[in-house]
C-alpha cells in the first residue's frame, strides 16, 4: 500500500494534504474495521494503475462495526468528494459547522473546503466515497471533468453549475444513488489489477447522472458569487488570521489565490478597503494585542516575531498607530491584575 507524501494545498500558511487516512489504514490493519479502496497518490487502498480512469483519485468504503478510537483530521481533496453514509452515524465538520451524519446522508465537498470526520472519533457505520479531480483548487477556476465520462455536454454543464454555485454540504440521498454506491463498493471489493475499471466507469457516470437528477428535483438555489475571484479572495482572508506569522508578500498571497497581483489587490480593496499588506498588518496587530493580554509572560520582542513583524521597533510603531499606546502600556493592566 505505497502512497505519496506530496502536499496538495498550501493556503494562508497552512498545508493541507490530500486525505492520506493514516488513522483509517491503521484501524483497518488492526482489524477494527473493514476497508476496501482504490486510490492514487496519498489515498489508501490498492493503486489505480497508470492512466486507467484518469482523474479518479479515490473510491471505496469503510465498514466500522463499533465506535472507533480515531478520526480523520482536517484535510482537503484535490477533487470533488461525494460520500454516502449507508448505515450508522458519525460527526462531520465542514468549515466551522459540526453536523451529525445519519443513514442515507450524502456529503459533497469541493476542493477548497477544509473538512474532517470525527469529533474526535468516528462513529459506527458504513461510509462510501468517490473523489474525482476536476482540475481546480479555487472557486473561480473552470472545471475539467475526466475524459471517460459519457454524460452529454449539456448535462455535464448543468451538473457543474449545480456543484459550483451552491455549497450545501449534506443532502438526503435517493434510492438510486444508494444503489449506485453499493454497486461501486462491490466492484471495488472484487477489483484486481483494474479488472473492474469498466464497471467503475459505468457506475460513476450513473452516480453523477443521479446526482444531477437530485439537484433538478430539489430546484437548488444557485449563486454565481460562489464562483467568483472575489469569493476566492474572501476564503483566503478567512484563513489568513491563523497564519499571520508567515513571511507573506503581495506576490505570495496572490499566488495562493491563483490570481494575478492586480486582480488580487482589486478584490482585497473591495473586501477590506485596504491594500493586502495593510490588511495583513492589521491582522498581525490584532493577534499581537490578544497575545499581549493572554500571555503576559512572553516578551514584547517574542510576540512581535511570532506575529510576523521583522523587528520589535517596527512592531511598536505600527502598534502605537493602531492603539494609541505602546505594547508595554497596552498590557500593563493585565500585569497589575491580582492573581
Amino acid at each position: 500500500m505505497k502512497r505519496g507524501t506530496i502536499p496538495i494545498y498550501r493556503e494562508a500558511g497552512k498545508t493541507y494534504h490530500a486525505d492520506s487516512c493514516d488513522t483509517l489504514v491503521e484501524a483497518a490493519e488492526s482489524g477494527d474495521l473493514t476497508l476496501q479502496a482504490l486510490g492514487r497518490g496519498t489515498y489508501p487502498g490498492r493503486s489505480i494503475p497508470g492512466r486507467v480512469l484518469k482523474g479518479l483519485r479515490s473510491v471505496g468504503y469503510w465498514d466500522a462495526p463499533h465506535e472507533q478510537k480515531w478520526g480523520l483530521p482536517w484535510h482537503r481533496n484535490e477533487g470533488i468528494e461525494i460520500t454516502l453514509l449507508e448505515t450508522g452515524a458519525t460527526p462531520f465538520f465542514l468549515g466551522g459547522k459540526l453536523l451529525t451524519l445519519q443513514p442515507g446522508d450524502l456529503t459533497i465537498t469541493r476542493p477548497w473546503q477544509p473538512h474532517r470526520v470525527g469529533n474526535p472519533n468516528i462513529g459506527p457505520g458504513r461510509l462510501n466515497w468517490v473523489i474525482l479531480d476536476v482540475g481546480v483548487r479555487q472557486p473561480h477556476q473552470e472545471w475539467t471533468w475526466p475524459s471517460w465520462l459519457v454524460i452529454t455536454r449539456k448535462d455535464l454543464q448543468s451538473l457543474t453549475t449545480f456543484l459550483r454555485e451552491n455549497e450545501q454540504p449534506v443532502w438526503q440521498s435517493t434510492h438510486a444513488i444508494q444503489h449506485c454506491f453499493r454497486q461501486i463498493a462491490r466492484t471495488v471489493k472484487d477489483d484486481r489489477n483494474d479488472s473492474g475499471a469498466s464497471h467503475l466507469s459505468v457506475y460513476i457516470n450513473e452516480l453523477l447522472l443521479h446526482l444531477l437528477d437530485m439537484f433538478r428535483e430539489h430546484r437548488v438555489p444557485l449563486s454565481k458569487s460562489l464562483t467568483s475571484a472575489r469569493r476566492t479572495t474572501e476564503l483566503f482572508f478567512d484563513g489568513l488570521k491563523g497564519s499571520v506569522s508567515d513571511p507573506w508578500t503581495l506576490e505570495s498571497m496572490a499566488e495562493c489565490c491563483g490570481l494575478g497581483v492586480t486582480r488580487f489587490v482589486h478584490y482585497c480593496r473591495q473586501i477590506t478597503n485596504q491594500t493586502p499588506m495593510q490588511h495583513l498588518n492589521q491582522l498581525r496587530i490584532e493577534a499581537a494585542a490578544e497575545t499581549l493580554l493572554l500571555s503576559p509572560e512572553k516578551s514584547v520582542t517574542t510576540i512581535s516575531h511570532e506575529c510576523g513583524f521583522s523587528s520589535s521597533q517596527y512592531f511598536a510603531t505600527v502598534f502605537r498607530k493602531a492603539f494609541g499606546c505602546s505594547p508595554r502600556e497596552y498590557r500593563r493592566p493585565c500585569r497589575t491584575q491580582p492573581r
